[in-house]
């Protein structure tokens, strides 16, 4: 019995060599809290985080829970995040609910359950698309311009 256990031990950690745990995705990888500077922001009582600048600010936010609306603004065929996006969102009537300048590369959003249409504009070109939110999983929208500039 002593042998067959001293046998274990060297073939477990072959086997994690050869076949190495499966990482998580990357977004689960610990933070280096030091270079993070998201800050919780609320506007007319609607809570939301912007930002995602550099590989530990944006693993930050998509880290963070309780966020009903996830918006992504990216650029080009390399799909390059990109900070510097105007966005409205409106409830169903046309009501503004927030208004964010220069915002991204990653907004999330805490939107009381409802039909919003959400306006994302950059270099003057607007893309729409329209969230309804629940109690459910969050509502992902990726926002994509053509173009390097």
């Amino acid at each position: 019995m002593k042998n067959i256990h001293s046998l274990m031990l060297p073939l477990v950690a072959v086997s994690m060599l050869l076949f190495p745990v499966i990482s998580p995705a990357a977004s689960l990888e610990p933070v280096d809290s030091a270079g993070v500077q998201v800050q919780r922001q609320e506007q007319n009582g609607i809570t939301y985080l912007s930002g995602g600048i550099g590989e530990d600010e944006a693993k930050a936010i998509q880290q963070t829970t309780g966020y009903n609306l996830h918006m992504t603004f990216a650029i080009g065929t390399d799909n390059k995040y990109i900070p510097d996006v105007d966005v409205v969102i409106e409830k169903a009537q046309g009501q503004t609910v927030l208004t964010l300048n220069d915002a991204g590369p990653l907004v999330y959003v805490q939107l009381p359950a409802g039909k919003y249409t959400v306006i994302a504009t950059r270099n003057g070109e607007v893309r729409r698309d329209v969230a309804d939110i629940g109690n459910g999983a969050a509502r992902n929208l990726v926002f994509h311009w053509n173009g390097e500039s």
